[in-house]
């Protein structure tokens, strides 16, 4: 589907905020850990489409029942910012609610997702999803914002504005899933609560490497959002499970059978990083940065930015000269974990940089494993999702996420890069994967 720029398809909008039915944390703190600071700049935009069914019935007071009833259990994330004597952001959990965007769109939901086939229409899903960004006015910015737009059909899509400050892409499908479990009277036997913030480090005069997979910006004060250098597009394909095998046996050739395979995500970035290292000419991608799930730990119940890993890989050899090979095996031993450095480079600097951490390198971002489909309304998972990272840096974010096409699971590779380039990466990954 094509989006023409004279009138948009979305009207009737209405917005209002939704806070817990009861008192909750009712002026309570929270504080912010390093990891939640460092990634203050960046916003997870989540768009979930459900058939009419779903929603059936319902009236906007009947949601928001369920709404209130979920952020009873939920109520971190319905707080406001402010700072401390000496600057420090932390949540005033004043039960302010999330906002909430009502909409609709004069087309139906099987009109609006086709044709998906490989390649989707990034701009689409942008509008049914809020783009709102925290501050100037930071005490009054509301951390969440969900929209929900109706359609002709009766369809319904939930768009999830979420600012990675409260936490990465595996809590922000938690925090909303719980939603999902309100909508059939299930409730959580403890409210979420964040992760521990642990102080040793701040105010510590020790010198700290600084972390190569972030970069110092700004300062950006109260508006926490920041400009590109160049316009950045989107697009994203899909590939099933079998095409991603298929993949994996093309890099790794006869060392397949010696067990030396390189799974499916990091054959994915070793692709893309030749596709880019080929049009920019191997002139500035010779470092990238790999986020991953902590498998390791569980954070269950926990609104987090610990969850996930944030890993350099660098190579001195320019990457065009590299095998896939040579290149997945670079990203599967190589990677250089640096989440514990950037956490210390945030709380041992007195003045709270600001820093900007996807796109200051190439980044990678895997959420294969995310459970975006488990966002179940009274008994109907969602048809589609469609997941985004917006406010990035120049360098660009390849994000990976579980997704269903013609009832076959897979991921979707969404491509964000600057426009002057776009055309070219998505021209030869589509020669050298032949599937997008």
């Amino acid at each position: 589907m094509v989006l023409s720029n004279e009138e948009s398809p979305i009207y009737d909008i209405k917005i209002s905020s939704v806070g817990p039915g009861h008192i909750s944390g009712q002026d309570a703190a929270q504080e912010l850990t390093g990891m939640d600071l460092a990634m203050k700049l960046h916003y997870i935009r989540t768009v979930y489409y459900f058939p009419a069914q779903a929603f059936e019935g319902l009236t906007i007071i009947d949601i928001k029942e369920t709404i209130f009833n979920w952020l009873d259990h939920a109520y971190i994330p319905c707080g406001r910012f402010r700072k401390s004597d000496s600057g420090r952001p932390y949540i005033k959990c004043n039960d302010c609610g999330v906002r909430l965007i009502e909409a609709r769109c004069n087309m139906g939901l099987r009109e609006w997702l086709e044709p998906r086939d490989h390649d989707d229409d990034d701009a689409k899903h942008k509008l049914l999803v809020s783009s709102q960004v925290l501050g100037p006015d930071l005490f009054y910015s509301p951390p969440v914002l969900m929209q929900l737009t109706k359609f002709k059909c009766g369809g319904m899509a939930v768009g999830l504005s979420w600012a990675h400050v409260l936490g990465d892409a595996f809590t922000a499908a938690s925090f909303i899933n719980l939603w999902g479990q309100a909508t059939r009277k299930q409730y959580p036997a403890q409210p979420l609560r964040m992760a521990h913030c642990n102080n040793e480090a701040q105010n510590s005069k020790s010198p700290i490497r600084e972390p190569l997979s972030v970069k110092r910006v700004g300062p950006v004060g109260d508006h926490w959002a920041m400009k590109n250098e160049t316009n950045m597009e989107t697009y994203s394909f899909y590939a099933s499970w079998a095409e991603l095998t298929r993949l994996q046996s093309s890099i790794c050739g006869d060392k397949d059978k010696e067990n030396q395979q390189i799974p499916p995500f990091e054959s994915l970035c070793t692709i893309v990083w030749q596709c880019v290292a080929k049009i920019k000419r191997d002139s500035d991608v010779k470092m990238v940065t790999i986020c991953k799930k902590d498998s390791g730990n569980s954070f269950e119940g926990v609104i987090t930015n610990k969850a996930q890993r944030v890993k350099m890989v660098k190579t001195d050899v320019p990457v065009v000269e590299l095998s896939p090979m040579e290149l997945g095996l670079l990203i599967m031993n190589q990677a250089v974990d640096e989440t514990k450095i950037i956490e210390e480079a945030m709380d041992s600097d007195n003045e709270l940089p600001d820093f900007l951490v996807y796109g200051t390198n190439l980044t990678f971002v895997d959420l294969h494993d995310a459970p975006i489909y488990d966002l179940n309304i009274r008994g109907h998972e969602p048809v589609y999702v469609h997941c985004g990272i917006n406010n990035v840096g120049d360098e660009g974010v390849v994000l990976v996420f579980p997704s269903r096409e013609d009832h076959c699971d897979g991921v979707r590779v969404s491509v964000t890069l600057p426009e002057n380039c776009i055309s070219d990466v998505k021209s030869m990954l589509k020669k050298e994967l032949s599937l997008c």
